[in-house]
């Protein structure tokens, strides 16, 4: 059998879920399981994020999915509804959704009278994707209150730069005004928001990368965060070839030996979810020492040196990314996001559980 696997931990993702709880202080959390957890597999998160105050997600055959295995926790639909036809199989499932423009307020107008949805109004404050702009959500919101099919009323926007530099204020500003005066529980917090900005708590959180183990940011690691791996991405050497200077290295010839080098093949390729534009120097772990990548990724191999590890031999384990080796540092090495990885790996991929 191929000996590529991902392992996760159950115990990672529960101990992440007790850190965003300590950082929510008196907030809710909603636990954030869009992607089938962000790759990690609903059911098992879902499992994992017992404590959690609720769910958001964005795929209502997921949300069907967790209710039919028994959960009865909130379940929100980060993105609403899609049809007007969904509007009563939500409602049914007691599912929580959201409202973020025009076209989802006319579904709710369509819905049969005894439809009853928990509904949570967006506003765009200046990410500019979903949203009612604010000089409109007034108006929204006068609908909503008056709307026979909406049980409770909330307020919600997400932040566009809470990891970056440019904070939060610009945004949370505009909403508070708004939100000020109308005595609705609100939600604003992502996972870069909760972890530097106590005063976006509000009445709920919504934690999404931070429950697995890795960071929103890229001047603070997972660990000091107080953060754990969920996901680790494991494997084995399955050849190891002597090269002389000037020999190349994988399709296109991408790496040359600058030297007489020993290279390992490792049993993980871009079809298994590891990014294939990873550059050579990509770090990766193997018999537990840190070595690079070399050359391009193909869909079933990556070359890696084994130059400085004389003992690294066939059948040696090794870590793409988790355990030991951030998803963060290696996502950072492909000019990508740990987001993108994790949600990547494919279902060829047998997934362990510990």
């Amino acid at each position: 059998m191929r000996p590529l696997a991902a392992t996760i931990d159950r115990a990672a993702l529960a101990h992440n879920l007790g850190v965003a709880r300590a950082r929510a202080g008196s907030a809710r959390v909603l636990a954030v399981v869009k992607a089938n957890a962000y790759g990690h597999g609903l059911e098992r998160a879902a499992a994992a994020f017992a404590a959690a105050d609720g769910l958001a997600l964005i795929e209502l055959d997921a949300a069907l999915r967790l209710r039919e295995s028994g959960y009865a926790g909130r379940l929100v639909l980060l993105e609403g509804l899609f049809g007007a036809d969904e509007v009563t199989v939500a409602a049914r499932a007691g599912l929580s959704v959201v409202v973020h423009g025009e076209e989802q307020l006319r579904m709710l107008d369509a819905a049969p009278p005894d439809s009853q949805l928990d509904v949570l109004l967006k506003l765009n404050t200046g990410m500019n994707r979903l949203g009612f702009a604010l000089e409109k959500a007034a108006g929204a919101l006068a609908r909503l209150r008056a709307h026979g099919a909406v049980r409770t009323l909330s307020l919600m926007t997400h932040f566009a730069a809470a990891d970056e530099s440019r904070g939060v204020a610009w945004q949370l500003d505009p909403f508070n005004a708004f939100a000020g005066g109308q005595a609705l529980p609100c939600t604003l917090a992502n996972s870069a928001a909760l972890l530097r900005y106590p005063q976006t708590r509000a009445d709920w959180v919504r934690p999404g990368i931070m429950l697995y183990g890795c960071s929103p940011f890229a001047d603070q690691s997972a660990t000091e965060l107080g953060l754990k791996p969920a996901m680790t991405l494991a494997s084995r050497l399955i050849a190891v070839q002597d090269i002389k200077t000037g020999d190349s290295v994988g399709y296109g010839s991408a790496f040359i030996a600058p030297q007489a080098m020993r290279i390992g093949v490792i049993a993980c390729g871009y079809a298994d979810g590891y990014p294939r534009h990873a550059p050579t120097g990509t770090p990766v772990l193997v018999n537990g020492g840190r070595t690079r990548t070399l050359g391009r990724v193909a869909m079933d191999l990556i070359c890696c040196d084994l130059t400085s590890l004389p003992a690294a031999t066939v059948g040696a384990p090794v870590t793409l990314w988790g355990d030991g080796l951030s998803a963060d540092e290696v996502a950072a090495a492909a000019g990508t996001v740990s987001y993108e990885l994790l949600c990547a790996l494919a279902p060829r991929v047998p997934v362990l559980l510990r």
